[in-house]
């Protein structure tokens, strides 16, 4: 038995095979401008030289707590004391056992690796979001959009080394983020039967898996889905929209149940009693002004942060070497582009909100502070919003053809600037984790040392980077982790002081 055509004498081709035929070899895209070339240099640079210092990163704040839980209890034993004992994300758990595992040697590298895969992540999701849009771009141009976009992400954060250098903080707030949007990834690009049934699993599993993950994250995603679910009854009707719902819909759904498993599970029960924290207390009419004034002051940050604008400015650049590949396939909303770029800026302020008013229990005094590592589980978002904006901006220009290489040689000179300005506070924040590595490492040869001879109680000389939490932090005043510290070397206890003691300097 021999497959048939779509299209015979008897029975013409359908408008829903119309996408699936051929009627001639495509068209080869055009080449990469040398100029983008050149520009595309700046962001991979910047992202070699980040990815260099991530050597110097060492363990501290939680990583003290779990490393040991890694060592003699294994990854069942993280998954345990996630889950029973402090916020119930199994995901979380198993993540760290990922980097964990590997010791120092995996906070080490734990930039590189994880860098890595968000670039490939988010270069994936632009020639798809590109094609699903009837879009093409110059072979090279997705490099440095994801490239650009990525660089911003990490870098004008107010805490680069949470955002991009501590893992414990980058799997929940970074990591996490990236993951919900690669999911889309393969909804972009089914164009089969079989491409729709995988790119339903995967959303089955990613759902689950953020739900149990991050919070915050969770919470994005589900406004997003949300808001493409309202956006799809504005779309033209097709198989586009009528997939695009199901998957939205089987995304949603794993998602909540990721939510409940995480919200049922005792470690969180146990983290909302250390915090005083439950369903009224979050949503009373205080809680809801308080989140509001300091979401208000998160907002005054991050929209006064010039260097987001190298996001902007590379949109613009894609808007403006962009070409028409062919229809759109997701079913565009009838009224155009402007729609769905006011639902994404309605969505991002609105799941800015819902996240601040959820953690802010955890940081009522330290969310501007201690607690800027929760702003990425939206600011994520905020990113790829002004890299499409700027799109549709660069487009508008391409299209009215006045002023375009005025606006390429704006946005080109921006987004170097862009660059530039971010490598001066890395190259700070290199010394500082150059100085810390260099105590770290003296301070655990001389304390191994002590505990081959038989220590069980020794001196501890606090050390810390990017507002890490260190044993004996704030002069003396704040003992956690020291407890932690003193079991991942086998001491009964350790102590502060503040010079440490004679011993070996290489």
């Amino acid at each position: 038995m021999t497959a048939e055509a779509s299209g015979t004498a008897d029975t013409p081709p359908t408008a829903q095979d119309a996408p699936h035929r051929q009627d001639g070899p495509r068209a080869p895209r055009p080449r990469m401008p040398l100029w983008a070339a050149a520009l595309t240099v700046f962001p991979l640079a910047l992202l070699a030289a980040s990815f260099w210092i991530g050597r110097l990163v060492r363990p501290g704040g939680d990583d003290w707590c779990f490393l040991p839980v890694l060592r003699d209890e294994g990854v069942f034993g993280m998954i345990g004391k996630f889950y029973l004992h402090d916020n119930g994300r199994i995901a979380n758990a198993l993540m760290v056992a990922l980097y964990g595992a590997g010791g120092v040697a995996g906070h080490q590298w734990y930039a590189t690796v994880s860098g890595l895969l968000i670039l490939a992540a988010v270069w994936a999701l632009v020639p798809a979001a590109l094609r699903g849009a009837g879009r093409t771009a110059p072979r090279g141009v997705p490099l440095l959009v994801a490239s650009m976009t990525v660089v911003v992400f990490f870098f004008a954060t107010p805490n680069t080394y949470k955002t991009f250098y501590w893992p414990a903080s980058s799997v929940s707030h970074t990591v996490a983020p990236t993951l919900a949007a690669a999911a889309v990834i393969p909804l972009l690009r089914a164009r089969s039967r079989r491409g729709g049934i995988f790119a339903l699993g995967v959303a089955a599993v990613t759902g689950l898996f953020i739900g149990t993950l991050s919070e915050g994250t969770s919470i994005v995603a589900g406004v997003l889905l949300c808001t493409a679910l309202l956006l799809s009854l504005r779309s033209r009707p097709g198989p586009a929209r009528s997939r695009t719902r199901l998957w939205c819909g089987v995304a949603l759904a794993a998602l909540v149940a990721g939510m409940i498993i995480l919200y049922t599970s005792p470690g969180s029960r146990v983290r909302r009693d250390r915090f005083g924290t439950g369903a009224t207390s979050v949503v009373d009419t205080g809680s809801l002004a308080d989140a509001l004034r300091t979401y208000g002051d998160i907002l005054g940050v991050v929209l006064t942060t010039w260097t987001y604008l190298g996001a902007l400015a590379v949109g613009v650049l894609l808007g403006l070497l962009l070409r028409e590949s062919g229809p759109a396939t997701d079913g565009p909303p009838r009224s155009g582009p402007l729609l769905p770029a006011l639902a994404g800026v309605a969505a991002f302020l609105v799941s800015g909100y819902l996240c601040t008013l959820v953690t802010l229990p955890a940081f009522a005094h330290s969310m501007l502070t201690y607690g800027t590592r929760t702003w990425n589980d939206y600011l994520f978002v905020y990113v790829l919003l002004l890299a499409g904006l700027g799109a549709l901006l660069g487009n508008a220009l391409r299209a009215h053809g006045r002023g375009t290489a005025a606006a390429t040689g704006t946005a080109a000179a921006l987004c170097a600037g862009v660059c530039v300005g971010l490598a001066v506070p890395l190259t700070g924040l290199a010394t500082d984790m150059g100085v810390r590595a260099r105590h770290w490492d003296r301070q655990d040869r001389l304390l191994r040392e002590e505990v081959a001879k038989g220590a069980e109680v020794l001196p501890y000389v606090p050390a810390s980077v990017g507002q890490m939490r260190d044993p004996f932090g704030n002069h003396g005043r704040s003992v956690w982790p020291a407890p932690c510290t003193a079991r991942y070397y086998h001491l009964k206890r350790i102590t502060y002081a503040t010079r440490m003691p004679p011993g070996p300097t290489r």
